[in-house]
């Protein structure tokens, strides 16, 4: 990606040079060719072209973040004197083991 660039930075900077050394052009115009040709689609392209690797360093800094705040908590709970983070209920969203009272009716077709 940076190769591109430098090679297209390059030939504006040229085009620019031209229209200013030129006998009818003047170095406003060298200035707008630079930056309407050179800049702005440059620029335009680093943004979109960098796209994958700002989420990836988003992810990575949340995850970070995240690992913190869990440490924080832990440290914090141990300080207490408290349970862990293991003991906290329902931490792995899963069934409980125990057999369920036969106090609520299933559900299923009305008879």
């Amino acid at each position: 990606m940076y190769l591109i660039v430098i090679a297209w930075t390059y030939v504006t900077l040229m085009m620019a040079v031209a229209e200013a050394t030129s006998p009818t052009g003047t170095l406003l115009g060298a200035v707008v060719t630079f930056a309407l040709y050179g800049l702005l689609p440059m620029g335009i392209l680093v943004y979109i072209l960098g796209t994958p690797s700002r989420k990836r360093a988003i992810k990575a800094r949340e995850a970070a973040e995240q690992a913190a705040h869990d440490a924080e908590q832990a440290a914090t709970a141990r300080e207490a004197g408290g349970p862990g983070p293991s003991a906290a209920p329902d931490a792995g969203s899963e069934a409980p083991a125990a057999a369920q009272s036969s106090a609520v009716a299933p559900v299923g077709k009305e008879p």
